[in-house]
């Protein structure tokens, strides 16, 4: 196995199952409703918000690799349009997994040699880097939701 099919294979255990942590997106979104996405906790983003910024990244970098430019811009990366409803977070949901499989079917099409070269510009790092740490964020809100999820549950038992 290649690289880069290696890259895509933890790309998809983050989001779809498989990994040593145990823990992957779907399963932590699975039957939460839209209201539940929305509701905030303390001063903490919602779940929403965190499944936004973090597709924000993947739909971006995923552009990239269909040959268009970086249009990313961090001050956007939190702003969602709103969720008011179950079709609203379902299609929401739906977009986020057509994104992840096929910014993970992108990865798959790199030859490893371009992994080594600099993603966009060299003040970014390699697209190695790059990859690993999408996947990284990945991980690091994928921990938030969880916690954000089981707090949300945890009021709703006291109610």
């Amino acid at each position: 196995m290649n690289v880069s099919t290696q890259i895509a294979k933890h790309l998809r255990e983050v989001y779809f199952g498989g990994n040593w942590t145990d823990s992957n997106l779907k399963d932590n979104l699975e039957g939460l409703s839209w209201r539940e996405a929305t509701t905030q906790v303390y001063s903490l983003n919602t779940i929403a918000t965190l499944v936004f910024h973090m597709n924000y990244y993947v739909s971006g970098v995923l552009k990239v690799l269909q040959g268009g430019p970086l249009e990313t811009k961090d001050k956007y990366a939190f702003t969602h349009p709103p969720i008011q409803s179950q079709e609203d977070w379902d299609a929401f949901l739906e977009q986020v997994w057509n994104d992840a499989e096929n910014f993970a079917h992108h990865i798959e099409q790199l030859p490893d040699h371009i992994l080594r070269e600099d993603f966009i510009d060299s003040k970014y790092g390699s697209y190695y880097r790059n990859l690993h740490g999408i996947i990284e964020h990945l991980h690091y809100h994928l921990g938030q939701i969880s916690l954000i999820r089981k707090i949300i549950q945890q009021q709703s038992k006291n109610n």
